[in-house]
């Protein structure tokens, strides 16, 4: 080789990850106290990863989740649905399910599960929806489900990507569903985006009535399998519920309307179509998530921003690091408003990511932490929404 300079062109590293997906679905489930396998207590619980419905007839273990559970799971794959975690919680009874403190003792070692397996981003628990519901002599609607609920919302909060398909109380239909559903909403407003409830109760096959969440949840991974890979830009509605008869109520379009208006998504008889999920509403009070699908973009861009930017875990704090991740980011967020996931495609304008000395303060850069401020207004949406996502020891982000 001839003395001199030797300059070679080499391809960068591709930081980037595979597409975050959000069609793999969780049902909890619960296992009575004559039903626990030898040396379980309270808390303990088992896991059973399926691909179809006949991997749960054919596991050994199957007979100690509860029915509504095992039926969800068919449901689930009867609408399209691809992949499913079962659950199944030892409780000593229903009171254990009744309080906060009581749920966080029984679920603490379940959640901590969950925590650890991030591709999990439909979560169902059809069991809570047959627990006791009471209307006192004033009027106030007491759900024994709703401390449970509380706490797979909050959880769904904490995990970004994880969206709850929530069942009403049993038996409880009219003026006291939604007054049960307006006091739901009001408490810890700050997780309410992150959850669905859908209404009526399904006829199945059997001829019995079971909560909807597994069939409704089957209809979310269906709708993203077929517009893979930025399916979970498609509202879950306006779409057939596979593997029902009837809804247990059939409602007229000015009752679901109503419920509509409420954050009860209503399931209704279409001629010709059959039963339809005819709603897309979360339960938040916040026009930026009013909707499933733009809650449910937002959270999924937060992960795979998430995931894409954990190699920077480590590396030098400094404005070189900096500009890296700006620019990583930037790119990611114009492929999905290429796709059609935010509201416009101008970068700078439509969306932005700001990674600097302003946003990295020296409190910040001392706890070992980067953040990057992203803005983006994902489809369906008017106003942009800010995204704090930030990389390093103990650092969360959310939106």
């Amino acid at each position: 080789m001839p003395p001199g300079i030797l300059v070679q062109h080499a391809r960068l590293a591709d930081r980037s990850n595979e597409l975050v997906r959000s069609d793999i679905a969780a049902v909890v489930g619960f296992i009575s106290r004559e039903r626990w396998p030898a040396g379980a207590t309270a808390g303990d619980f088992l896991e059973i990863v399926l691909r179809r419905e006949a991997d749960l007839w054919a596991h050994p273990d199957r007979a100690l989740v509860d029915a509504a559970s095992r039926r969800a799971v068919a449901a689930f794959f009867a609408n399209g649905g691809d992949t499913l975690h079962l659950f199944g919680v030892c409780v000593g009874n229903d009171e254990d399910l009744k309080t906060p403190a009581g749920v966080e003792t029984v679920l603490a070692p379940l959640l901590d599960r969950l925590r650890a397996e991030d591709d999990i981003a439909l979560l169902m628990c059809p069991a809570a929806a047959y627990l006791r519901c009471s209307v006192d002599r004033r009027g106030a609607i007491h759900a024994d489900a709703d401390a449970l609920y509380d706490a797979l919302l909050a959880h769904c909060r904490e995990m970004s990507n994880r969206f709850a398909v929530l069942d009403p109380p049993r038996a409880l239909h009219g003026e006291p569903l939604v007054r049960w559903i307006t006091g739901f909403r009001r408490r810890f407003p700050e997780n309410r985006s992150h959850g669905a409830v859908y209404y009526p109760w399904v006829m199945g096959i059997d001829g019995e009535s079971v909560p909807p969440s597994g069939a409704v949840a089957g209809t979310f991974a269906r709708l993203e399998m077929e517009h893979r890979p930025y399916g979970v830009a498609w509202p879950p509605a306006n779409t057939p519920i596979h593997g029902v008869v009837a809804p247990e109520v059939e409602l007229d379009w000015d009752e679901a309307g109503r419920l509509s208006e409420e954050a009860i998504n209503p399931l209704v008889v279409q001629a010709g179509r059959g039963v339809i999920a005819f709603g897309a509403r979360t339960l938040t009070h916040d026009d930026r998530f009013a909707f499933v699908n733009q809650r449910r973009v937002v959270s999924m861009i937060t992960e795979q921003l998430r995931r894409d930017s954990e190699w920077a875990v480590f590396e030098t704090n400094n404005p070189h690091l900096w500009d890296v991740l700006e620019r990583d980011i930037l790119f990611r967020l114009g492929e999905f408003a290429a796709a059609g996931m935010l509201s416009g495609g101008t970068p700078r304008q439509d969306y932005d990511a700001e990674c600097n000395a302003e946003t990295n303060l020296p409190a910040l850069r001392n706890a070992g932490q980067v953040n990057v401020r992203v803005r983006l207004r994902p489809v369906g949406t008017v106003e942009h929404i800010v995204v704090d996502l930030r990389v390093g020891d103990g650092a969360a982000g959310g939106a």
